[in-house]
């Protein structure tokens, strides 16, 4: 059970919400720097915050309730008839782990960025961008990396907490769309994190109204944080 806590918070403006159309959003953002630390950070993820580089924040919309925090219970989990598929599709995929930055992801990130996602917010990519979004100093991050054939094709940044792992986010080589490296990236992480004894993998907000975001319903058993609780 979480237990109740003060957090000092500020509240940003309003402005063009990046999930809906036409949609205002605003966040909470923490104020606290005694939270900012690995065990504090871990109650706050199941309290519906999440990290983006050193700040950690919360959706707070005056006319809207869009956003659910979801995680997936690692123990409980069991790959669907589709998602074996995937995992079958990149039996001939290596996976390495990192816990250094390095100049390659970059080079891999701008590809996906400007190739993929040249509608969005983060287009076009850079590396002020990047750095400011991913790197942390009071907790570094996990890069899962993906290589095939000694090319590096997919990196999964991850947050390693006690009980859990935080999927910050993936970037993978845009030519591979269809062995859907995204989804067999977090199906890595909560392969990763069962061997870990994790209890869950939290994979941020769930958006239904939001296309791009519907794939993380789709690992399952998960619960979504409604209304102050997750169900």
């Amino acid at each position: 059970m979480m237990r109740e806590v003060s957090l000092k918070v500020g509240l940003t403006p309003e402005h063009p919400c990046s999930y809906l159309p036409g949609q205002q959003e605003q966040l909470l953002v923490l104020l606290d720097k005694n939270r900012l630390c690995p065990q504090g950070y871990e109650e706050l993820l199941s309290a519906g915050f999440r990290r983006s580089g050193r700040d950690i924040y919360r959706p707070h919309c005056q006319r809207c309730s869009a956003c659910e925090s979801l995680r997936v219970d690692v123990e409980q989990f069991v790959p669907s008839r589709s998602q074996k598929r995937i995992i079958r599709l990149n039996r001939d995929v290596q996976i390495t782990l990192s816990q250094q930055d390095k100049p390659e992801y970059f080079e891999l990130y701008s590809r996906y960025i400007n190739q993929r996602h040249q509608d969005g917010a983060m287009y076009p990519a850079n590396r002020e961008q990047y750095n400011g979004f991913l790197a942390c100093d009071w907790l570094p991050p996990m890069f899962i990396e993906f290589w095939l054939e000694q090319q590096l094709i997919g990196v999964a940044v991850t947050d390693k907490l006690e009980q859990s792992f935080s999927a910050m986010y993936t970037f993978y080589e845009p030519s591979l769309e269809h062995r859907s490296l995204g989804s067999f990236a977090i199906l890595s992480q909560v392969t990763m994190a069962k061997e870990q004894h994790k209890k869950w993998v939290y994979l941020g907000y769930q958006v239904d109204g939001c296309q791009k975001m519907n794939y993380k319903q789709h690992f399952r058993p998960h619960q979504r944080r409604v209304d102050g609780h997750w169900r």
